[in-house]
């Protein structure tokens, strides 16, 4: 009887699935380059494009997408695809994700093409049980993880915080005369005492930003055409260079919005 019930539920669902209009149709993106470090919101996981993917024929994807400035050891990258459910509510809730794709790019500047083909494990692409809730497929992408502490410039100056006082008194200019008799132009105390210079360190806290475009497309088309679809995912890449990171987990942290 289970057996049964199962069946007609599939049919059911079946019968109600939209038909596409085209298996190209185009769906609304945001374009968003990613931050500088210190990377955004703690470096969660944020969608760069987002697709509508209710009433899909198929359960496999395929996107394409455009880096720019990702340089190996400096500005790398890590990107995913993930499906969510959204209900009337205004929430969403993670259904799957692929495979971590980390994006290390190249040591000179080269605009990067990616395709990734995909399982999205949604059930049948809609929901039969109500008219309020939809699927999105997302590309995702957040900094790869570098050094806690990146390295700094070390010079050899005089230096103080702007505007700040040394000891209550405001850092100014003036002239020291030496034990030689010499004359220098040194920053010094309001009450005359010399103020030394000393090697400084310049944090390197900022990474620069790399680019990622929005999906130029994304579709579901039959295993026939892209076979190489898997529920941990598939990516082909042209312009920077490329490795496979951490396993699907949906627990990761990513914006709620």
């Amino acid at each position: 009887m289970n057996e049964i019930a199962e069946l007609k539920r599939r049919m059911t669902a079946i019968e109600r699935a939209p038909e596409p209009v085209t298996k190209f149709d185009r769906y609304p993106a945001v374009e968003w380059a990613a931050q500088g470090r210190p990377q955004v919101g703690g470096n969660v996981w944020s969608s760069v494009s987002i697709a509508n993917a209710t009433g899909l024929a198929f359960d496999r994807v395929e996107c394409k997408f455009i880096t720019d400035f990702l340089y190996t050891g400096k500005r790398e990258a890590e990107v995913r695809l993930a499906a969510f459910r959204h209900t009337g509510k205004a929430e969403r809730q993670i259904v799957s994700a692929s495979s971590v794709l980390n994006l290390t790019g190249t040591t000179a500047r080269t605009v990067g093409v990616v395709v990734m083909r995909w399982v999205h494990g949604i059930p049948y692409g809609w929901d039969y049980a109500d008219d309020t809730t939809i699927y999105t497929i997302e590309l995702q992408h957040r900094y790869k993880k570098g050094p806690e502490n990146p390295k700094g410039q070390t010079i050899y100056a005089i230096s103080a915080t702007e505007g700040s006082a040394v000891n209550g008194n405001i850092l100014n200019w003036g002239y020291k005369q030496d034990d030689g008799g010499k004359w220098w132009w040194i920053p010094a105390y309001r009450n005359g005492s010399p103020w030394a210079p000393d090697f400084v360190t310049l944090p390197n806290w900022d990474e620069g930003s790399y680019s990622i475009s929005p999906m130029h497309y994304c579709v579901g088309l039959p295993q026939s055409r892209i076979p190489e679809a898997t529920e941990k995912g598939w990516a082909w890449t042209r312009g920077t260079n490329s490795t496979w990171g951490r396993d699907p987990d949906i627990t990761e942290a990513y914006f709620g919005v």
